[in-house]
This record gives C-alpha cells, structure tokens and sequence, in this order.
C-alpha cells in the first residue's frame, strides 16, 4: 500500500505541485478574504490540474532494446548507439515520449502511435572525450502533459556502460632480462615439488618418495657401498605476473592532465603484459581488478578516480590482490612523497622486480635509481616505450 501510494504522488512533477499549493492557497484567501481575483487564480489553477490529467489515460506495454556499439573505445572515438522501441500490446500504443539519457545529457523522442507489433527506431551517435565511464539509460517511456504537471514514466532498460580507456603508447616486451621457466619465472626459493629442477640431495625422512631420483641413488650405492638415497631438489617458480599501483590522492598530481597520464601509462603497461601472457593487477585507491583477462585491467583503469588511499595503502592491497607478482610498477605524481613509493615497494618480497614511474611535465624524461629502485621520470607518456626498454635490460 506505501508503494502504491508513493508511485501515485511520483506522477505529479514538481510544476504540479507548484500549481496545486498555490491554488489552495489562493482558495483559502479568497473564502478568508472574499478576494474574488483570488478565486480566478484559484479556478485557473484547478482547471490546468483538470486539463493535464487526462493525458496520463492509457496504457503503455512496449519492448524496449538499447545498442551500443562498441561498449569500450579509447578516448576520442565514437559509439554508435539505437533504440528499438517495439509495442506488445494487443492494441494500438497512444503517441508517447522516450528519454534516454547519456552521462549529464538527455535524448528525447517523440513516439508516434503504433499499431500492435509495430517498431520506432532511434539511432544517435555518442562522441567520447576523456577516460571514464559514461553511463547511458535507463530506457524511460514518459506519458504526460505538455506543460510537465503530470508525468507517469516507466523504465524498461538497466543503465548500460561506455568505458573510455585514455590514450595509450606501443611497448616493447616487458619480458627482457626476466629468467623463464616452462610455466613462469624461477626464483631462488627451493621447493619439493615444482618444474624447475636444481639438485639432488641426501633422503631424509618426510620427503615424497616419487622424488627419490633411484638411478643416482643405485649409483652411489655402487660406488660406496653405503645405502643411501638422493631426492630431486627444485626451484620454485611463479607464473609472471605485473601488478601496476597509482596513487589515487589528488593533492600527489601537479593537474588533472598528469594524472590522466599516468592512467594512459598504466593501460599501455596492462595491454603490453597481456601479449606477453602476463597476468595483470591493478591498484588505484578503491578500485582494484586481477586476472589474465586485459579487458579486466583497462575496464579498472577506466572506472579509477581520485580518493584517500595513498600508493602505501595502495601497495598493501595490491600484495592481496596479486600474491604471486613477479613485475611490479609504481606509478605517481611529481608530488607523492617519495619516501611511502619506497614504503609501497617495500610491501612486496625481494624477489620482485620494482620499477616507480613519477609523471613529471617539467622536467626532462630519465632513468634515476633511488633507495634502490629505478625510476622512471616521464615528462611525455610518448618517452614510456624508451625509458622501460633502457630499464628492463
């Protein structure tokens, strides 16, 4: 019952209830006052309420399919988007409004009268800017009066996205200088069972015995004389995998362009570890994805924004998010406090490899080393390719 009452007072618009408090009002002076221009205003606005209403009679049942072609395009594209309104109603669809609306915007269509299976197609075209998420519908068919009193809307599609990737720069395998093993990179940790085979060494009890290696053990045995069994020894490997972090405070970005830069950075990085079969993480404040999917990682660096984290925080979350990550990059502004980058590579084990990219316009693009870990000053994301082909050797 609270539903149906709160759907009742929605189809009055705000100009409705404008219209209805002032002729209250002015009904109520005019009885107090016996102000009989106060009664006119009083019955004019009655007369607009009795007018406006019978434009919500009639029932809409329509089908309603929202297009959008691609869903994901870098930023300065184009999607091609349509609206295929269809009645399924038995009878003929009364003349109706559809708004669609895309991001801050608005698109209208008057729908004119459709007999039963009767379809009205809108296609428009949706330009794109700037990184981000656009988000378009919900499908909304609007019965009501010219003036806007009455309004009775009915939403037959979810919001569908447009995620808008930032420009990104052609890299060269992030694989140079990195040792690989069959299913991924070897490190120096031993284990007792894994694909990279080290040594052998003495039994002891405990150990697997499908890793007793008996041909040298009968060799031993033979030459000595002593009993005793050898055990295949291992490395452990790990499969590459690149986690990328951006500092998501705004006060670490000179402007709001030095940052959209280092998400045009992070995306190259994420599509350039995905050719090289990489799995790739992702970490900017609250946003957060994995896997060995790239539409995984772009459609993160797409929906990333500024909050309160700070690369430390950021970094934390990324060793949970990427435990086994081989390649890790840092990226920040000119003024995130270098000491929590150092902070932030310090959350992951020795083992990986730690690059810091610091977006800097003003000054010239070099390769520096501090603390112990490179970095990357770029002043132009064009200068990525050359700085991380010079640092990976």
């Amino acid at each position: 019952m609270k539903e149906r009452v709160t759907q009742l007072l929605t189809i009055v618009r705000p100009v409705g209830w404008l219209i209805l408090g002032l002729g209250l009002v002015a009904t109520y002076l005019a009885i107090v006052a016996n102000w009989r221009e106060l009664a006119v205003i009083a019955a004019a606005c009655l007369l607009l309420l009795a007018l406006a209403a019978p434009f919500l009679v009639g029932r809409t049942n329509v089908a309603v399919d929202l297009r959008l072609e691609p869903d994901r395009v870098a930023a300065g594209e184009s999607v091609a988007a349509g609206v295929i309104v269809q009645n399924i109603a038995s009878g003929r669809l009364i003349p109706t409004t559809l708004e669609v609306p895309v991001g801050s915007s608005v698109h209208r269509y008057g729908i004119a009268s459709l007999p039963s299976g009767g379809r009205h197609e809108e296609a428009f075209t949706i330009r794109t800017e700037h990184r981000g998420v656009i988000a378009v519908g919900p499908a909304t068919t609007r019965r009501g009066d010219p003036i806007g009193i009455f309004s009775r809307d009915m939403v037959w599609t979810p919001v569908r996205e447009i995620l808008v990737r930032p420009p990104m720069v052609p890299l060269d395998s992030l694989g140079a200088g990195l040792l690989r093993d069959l299913e991924g990179v070897s490190t120096d940790a031993l284990s007792q069972s894994d694909l990279a085979f080290h040594a052998l060494r003495e039994y002891t009890p405990g150990d697997d015995l499908r890793h007793i290696h008996w041909r040298s053990s009968a060799k031993v045995m033979a030459s000595g004389g002593e009993s005793s069994l050898l055990v295949r020894q291992y490395l452990d490997t790990r499969r590459s995998h690149a986690a990328i972090v951006v500092d998501d405070v705004e006060a670490s970005w000179a402007d709001p362009e030095a940052f959209e830069s280092a998400m045009s950075v992070a995306a190259s990085i994420a599509v350039r570890a995905v050719l090289d079969d990489f799995e790739v993480s992702f970490v900017c404040g609250d946003t957060a994805s994995t896997g060995n999917d790239g539409h995984l990682a772009l459609d993160a660096v797409c929906r990333a924004e500024h909050g309160r984290t700070g690369i430390v925080k950021s970094a934390r979350r990324a060793t949970q998010v990427a435990p086994d990550c081989s390649l890790l990059f840092l990226v920040g502004g000119v003024d995130t406090d270098f000491t929590d980058m150092l902070r932030g590579a310090a959350a992951f084990p020795p083992e990986v490899r730690r690059f810091a990219i610091l977006i800097d316009g003003s000054e010239t693009s070099r390769v520096t080393e501090i603390g112990g870990l490179p970095v990357l000053h770029l002043a132009d994301k064009g200068d990525l390719g050359g700085l991380l082909q010079w640092s990976v050797k």
